[in-house]
């Protein structure tokens, strides 16, 4: 029996490519470990670069100060809401649409898809689209988060190019042979064949209703409605202050100092964890979809 046997141009090949890899995943994971353990290490090391692998001189200071913090549960609860109601209704405007635009026998098709792309280079501005959110009484309102921007005209692209490419015509007509609509053929057909669509646009999604820290600092001026991250923001900047000593003397500043780094580092971690534990569920459909939008042989 011959064996494939590999040269050792090949192996010398394999051994380059491997260090490549090797470096480029220390210097995309080191970042998020130097992050946990900084959090819970002496601010003072920290910022003297004498942390750099393991935890120095542990504590949890910082983690229980942002616990300790009765908004942030309110924050945690308004973000998840937000996130979730607010991914769901972008799905259910993004993929109708994506679909009914990747229809060639929609004449009106190329003009709305150009409606749709002039929004993605103009805009009217902060200043007109608040004061249309505040004549729409939407401002102050858990709506806000939700209705406005339940768009976005990227991932509306990405969706139509997946349906043009990925579902024949002749799929659709032997299902209309069979009476089938154009309504009961995205439900029945086109969606059960898009979950790496569905999870990729729908994560995509997720992660900037997560993110959205600029809807809840211009249009929302309710403490019981601010999101996670304005909560998260708020603490920071409280941190700050006693980190300067502010009306307490310097002893306060220089014991805030000790902490200062343990709760940065500790709001980063609060506030991407969630969303770091989410991807390994949706990973096999996010690698799916990679090619979305590819030229398909």
């Amino acid at each position: 029996m011959l064996r494939n046997r590999v040269s050792s141009s090949e192996w010398g090949f394999r051994l380059v490519l491997f260090v490549i890899c090797a470096i480029i995943f220390l210097a995309i994971v080191y970042p998020l470990y130097f992050i946990i353990i900084a959090s819970i290490s002496d601010s003072t090391l920290v910022s003297t670069g004498k942390v750099l692998f393991l935890p120095r001189n542990i504590s949890f200071f910082g983690y229980d100060q942002i616990f300790q913090d009765n908004r942030i549960w309110n924050g945690y609860r308004n973000t998840v809401f937000y996130t979730f109601a607010g991914t769901l209704v972008n799905l259910l405007v993004t993929l109708p649409a994506a679909y009914v635009l990747s229809r060639r026998e929609f004449r009106a098709r190329r003009i709305i898809m150009l409606v749709f792309v002039i929004t993605m280079f103009f805009n009217g501005g902060l200043i007109p689209t608040y004061l249309l959110m505040k004549d729409l009484h939407m401002t102050n309102t858990i709506w806000m988060f939700i209705l406005p921007f339940c768009v976005n005209v990227f991932y509306l692209i990405i969706a139509r190019t997946f349906f043009e490419s990925s579902l024949p015509s002749e799929l659709y007509e032997a299902a209309a042979i069979d009476g089938c609509s154009h309504f009961g053929f995205f439900i029945k057909i086109a969606l059960p064949l898009s979950k790496a669509l569905i999870s990729v646009v729908g994560l995509y999604y997720l992660v900037g209703h997560w993110n959205d820290f600029f809807t809840g600092l211009i249009y929302i001026r309710d403490n019981n409605l601010q999101p996670l991250q304005i909560i998260l923001r708020d603490i920071l900047l409280s941190n700050q202050v006693f980190q300067n000593g502010a009306g307490s003397g310097g002893n306060a500043g220089g014991y805030a100092q000790k902490y200062a780094d343990q709760i940065k580092y500790g709001v980063i971690i609060v506030s991407t964890l969630p969303i770091l534990m989410l991807y390994p569920f949706l990973q096999k459909y996010f690698e799916k979809g990679v090619m979305i939008g590819s030229v398909k042989g």
